[in-house]
């Protein structure tokens, strides 16, 4: 009687040869990885590019500065001036009189609070100035202007 094969049928047998694998097909792999890769890609240019509502990162355009740069703390309130006027605070796009309310919130939590304001270059500097005002009738004296690093640093 002939010895047995791994596959149950005798080792002089030719077909049964071929029955046994002896390699791994990565092909099937590959494409789950590509279709993730492209799922992935996709959720994630919908997620950046979702409206501006969301409190993803918004762009702003900050005019260049020389100045020493401000650093902000956890207490400090951050005012984005976006180039149609809106105004947005920690993300949110908020009204004039939320503004205020968050400003007079802010100034009782803690007086020394700093007020940056993020305001494209676009935007006049009327609105910065009234925005500053608003801070300022809140009781909120430390004011600090966003700007981008300049040439030449």
């Amino acid at each position: 009687m002939a010895a047995r094969g791994p596959g149950g049928s005798s080792s002089d047998d030719p077909a049964a040869e071929e029955a046994v694998f002896s390699e791994i097909n990565i092909t099937p792999l590959t494409d789950i990885f590509l279709v993730l890769l492209i799922i992935f890609m996709v959720t994630s240019s919908v997620i950046v590019n979702q409206g501006q509502g969301a409190k993803s990162g918004l762009k702003v355009n900050l005019p260049q500065g020389g100045a020493a740069d401000v650093q902000a703390n956890a207490s400090d309130l951050s005012i984005a001036i976006l180039t149609d006027g809106r105004l947005v605070l920690a993300g949110d796009v908020v009204s004039a009189d939320e503004l205020k309310k968050a400003l007079e919130d802010a100034k009782t939590k803690n007086p020394d609070t700093l007020v940056i304001v993020q305001a494209d270059e676009g935007v006049p500097h009327g609105k910065v100035v009234e925005v500053m005002e608003m801070a300022k009738a809140a009781g909120l004296a430390q004011l600090a202007i966003g700007v981008r690093e300049g040439p030449g640093k």
